[in-house]
């Protein structure tokens, strides 16, 4: 009893493909896994970081004049609500700053700053 298998003719199509043989001492690496790709810069990051940057810049102006009686609101001085004022513009100007800052050093392509270390808002 003799088995006898036809295997089907296997498709030899040349897609224009180049192949090349690899080199005895291959160890698994090749060049383009450690190439680095040129940097993603985050333009909505760093408009928004821009954006905090200046109204926080304008609240903590305001809220020092107000606190310094520069100017007051309806002849009337309250000192207890310039506090808030300046409290949020420090909070709204410290990250707009810390980004701003981020992607000015790494603009300028100072070591240990990346576009990496700022979030990016593209998912």
């Amino acid at each position: 009893m003799k088995f006898e298998m036809n295997m089907p003719a296997r498709n030899t199509i040349n897609s224009g493909v180049r192949y090349s043989k690899l080199a005895r001492d291959d160890d698994g690496y090749i060049d383009l896994q450690f190439k680095k790709s040129p940097p993603k810069v985050p333009y909505k990051a760093i408009a928004l970081a821009t954006g905090l940057f200046l109204i926080g810049s304008i609240l903590i102006i305001i809220g020092s004049l107000l606190l310094a009686g520069y100017f007051e609101i309806n002849d009337v001085s309250h000192r207890d609500r310039t506090i808030p004022v300046l409290i949020i513009g420090i909070l709204v100007f410290l990250p707009g700053f810390y980004h701003l800052r981020i992607a000015y050093y790494a603009s300028k392509g100072y070591r240990g700053y990346s576009y990496d270390d700022i979030p990016d808002f593209d998912d």
